[in-house]
This record gives structure tokens, C-alpha cells and sequence, in this order.
């Protein structure tokens, strides 16, 4: 009998929340919603909708989410060299029988809103029972910059477009038939196989034999480093006419900047001053003089001192970090 499976992605370091976010302890992995984890909430956000859990993600990670898993019917797939979302999703699917039903989510996504987020899966779910590939686009409230957009007709996707400057994006939302891309899927495992096969041949070979080659899921790094790393977006779903889209009314930022995460903890009560300063990680007085929209993150080992409206350059900071081998990534 198939079964609907929740695959939770969960290979991504966060680099644009550092210092917070680290390769030891990525955003998804970080207690900062209402005491809870990102990956904690995904995994009982989907609970009343599947039978099972299946994560994929980093084998260095693997004790911080078995901490969650263990409370649930569950396994870990670990990759020793993550190679995007399309190999992670195959390993999934390999693991799956070909018409169980995968509701692939990643981990570090702020979801609100459960009912709405219900009625959008079950229609997935509909759709992946009819053989389709459901994605989910949330319906946009500004003209975001900061994510993909997919555009559409109805349940039709028209094309999937990359993360557009502001003037784009405001003609997007003009225009009401542009959807943010959640990163959000549902189909059966075996369709989801045939269609990589069909289009990226190399790409599915590849993560075939680093699947075979595992022990007990966990993946090795020499046959995981053959694969060829690409998102399911350019390797399936660009290409595929088997594609519908849900357009999701429920309430969704991917907290990928701490432009996200101002906006979550603003409206949790945090306290901000009255030129939208805020602080994070310290009780300390702390007071903003001359400035306007700014953060201070604080940690053990690193502050960080932020215009808000240069939230994506962070990603340049860690990078650079990460090039000097330092220890606090």
C-alpha cells in the first residue's frame, strides 16, 4: 500500500543569518520561534497530512535532528557532499516506493497559517495521485526581490522566473499572475524519477550508485561527489510537462535574510525603537545613535552590525570567512 511521505530537506547552512547560523548549528536547527526549531515546526506542521518522515540532509547535522525525529515514524538519509535539491530529492525517492506520494519540504521555511496550508498540500496531493508534479506559489504582498517567481494561469505554470530587481518585481505583482516559488513539492516518488532520468540521465545515474553504495543511508563522499549538483527547478521542473502549481494562500517567508526575521520577531513583540533598530542576543542597553533600520546580532564570538536593507549582503561576510578557514562559520 503507498504511503504519503514528508522528504524535509535539510542541507543548507544559512549563511545569510550568520552569526547565528553556523555549519555546526544551520537556521533550521536554531530555537528562535516561539522556543521551537524551523525543522521542528516543518515536521509537526506536516504530521495530520503523512505516515512517515524521510530527511535528507547533512550527515554533520544528523544528531541535531534526531533530537526531533526520534518522536516520529522516521529516517535519515545523510549526505557526506551535498549536491543541491535534486540529487537530495532522488535519494528520497529511491528510498520510497514508486507510488508513494512525496511531500517534499525544506526545513527552513516560517509557515503560518495551518488550515490554509492543509487545503493547498491536499490538492498537491491530489494532483501527484493524477500523475502530475505539484509546486506551491504563494500568492505575493510585495514586490519581493528576494525570491523566485513562478508564473501562471490557474493551475497552469507559464514559466518559472528568477529573483527579479525591484522594478520587475513590482510589475510582477502589478500584473496578479505571478506566485512566489515556496520551494514546496508533491508527487510520487517513481514519476518524480522517471522525469530525471528523462532529462538529466547523467544526473540520475550518478545518484543511483551513490544511493547503492551507502550504509544504513549513510552516503559516502566519493561516489556523492560524482553527481552533478543542480535544484529539482532547472533540472525537472523547467523542463517537465507534467507540472501544475497550487496557488497557497497560507503565510510563508524562507527566513533566509534577518530582513525575514525582523519581520517575524516585530510582530512576535520584540522590541524595536522608534527608527527600527533591534537587537538580537543581548540583554545588554543598547542604544542606536544617527541610525535607522539597523540590527545588532549577538553572540559568543561575532557581532554583527546590519543595515537591514543590505540583509543578502551577509552571504559575503560568511563567504569570506569561509575562504580564510576561520572557525566561526
Amino acid at each position: 500500500m503507498s504511503k504519503i511521505i514528508n522528504v524535509v530537506l535539510s542541507g543548507g547552512v544559512g549563511s545569510r543569518l550568520w552569526p547565528l547560523s553556523r555549519k555546526a548549528r544551520p537556521k533550521q536547527y536554531l530555537p528562535l520561534f516561539g522556543g521551537k526549531t524551523l525543522f521542528e515546526l516543518t515536521v509537526e506542521r506536516n504530521q495530520p497530512l503523512v505516515s512517515k518522515v524521510t530527511l535528507v540532509g547533512s550527515s554533520q547535522n544528523k544528531d541535531l535532528a534526531e533530537a526531533v525525529l526520534k518522536r516520529f515514524d522516521s529516517d535519515i538519509i545523510a549526505e557526506a557532499a551535498p549536491r543541491n535539491t535534486a540529487a537530495a530529492i532522488a535519494f528520497a525517492a529511491f528510498h520510497a516506493e514508486p507510488d508513494d506520494i512525496l511531500i517534499v519540504t525544506p526545513s527552513d521555511h516560517l509557515i503560518e497559517g495551518e488550515e490554509d496550508y492543509q487545503e493547498a498540500i491536499n490538492q498537491g496531493i491530489v494532483f501527484a495521485q493524477e500523475g502530475y508534479i505539484a509546486t506551491f506559489g504563494i500568492i505575493p504582498t510585495r514586490p519581493e526581490t528576494g525570491y523566485g517567481y513562478i508564473e501562471h494561469e490557474g493551475n497552469t505554470v507559464l514559466a518559472f522566473r528568477e529573483k527579479p530587481n525591484e522594478l520587475t518585481a513590482r510589475e510582477f505583482l502589478k500584473r496578479g499572475s505571478f506566485l512566489w516559488n515556496s520551494g514546496i513539492f508533491c508527487f510520487k516518488a517513481g514519476v518524480f524519477l522517471e522525469e530525471l532520468m528523462r532529462f538529466e540521465p547523467k544526473l540520475y545515474a550518478a545518484a543511483e550508485t551513490a544511493f547503492e553504495y551507502a550504509t544504513d543511508l549513510v552516503l559516502d563522499q566519493e561516489h556523492s561527489l560524482q553527481i552533478p549538483s543542480k535544484s529539482i527547478d532547472y533540472a525537472v521542473l523547467e523542463k517537465s510537462d507534467l507540472i501544475k502549481v497550487v496557488p497557497a494562500k497560507f503565510r510563508w517567508s524562507d527566513m533566509g535574510a534577518f530582513d525575514s526575521l525582523f519581520s517575524y520577531l516585530k510582530e512576535k513583540g520584540h522590541p524595536v525603537d522608534e527608527n527600527g533598530n533591534i537587537v538580537v542576543g543581548t540583554s545588554k542597553h543598547t542604544v542606536f545613535v544617527g541610525l535607522s533600520n539597523c540590527m545588532l546580532i549577538n553572540t559568543d564570538d561575532a557581532v554583527l552590525i546590519l543595515d537591514r536593507n543590505r540583509s543578502q549582503e551577509v552571504k559575503q561576510v560568511y563567504e569570506l570567512l569561509e575562504k580564510g578557514q576561520s572557525p566561526l562559520v
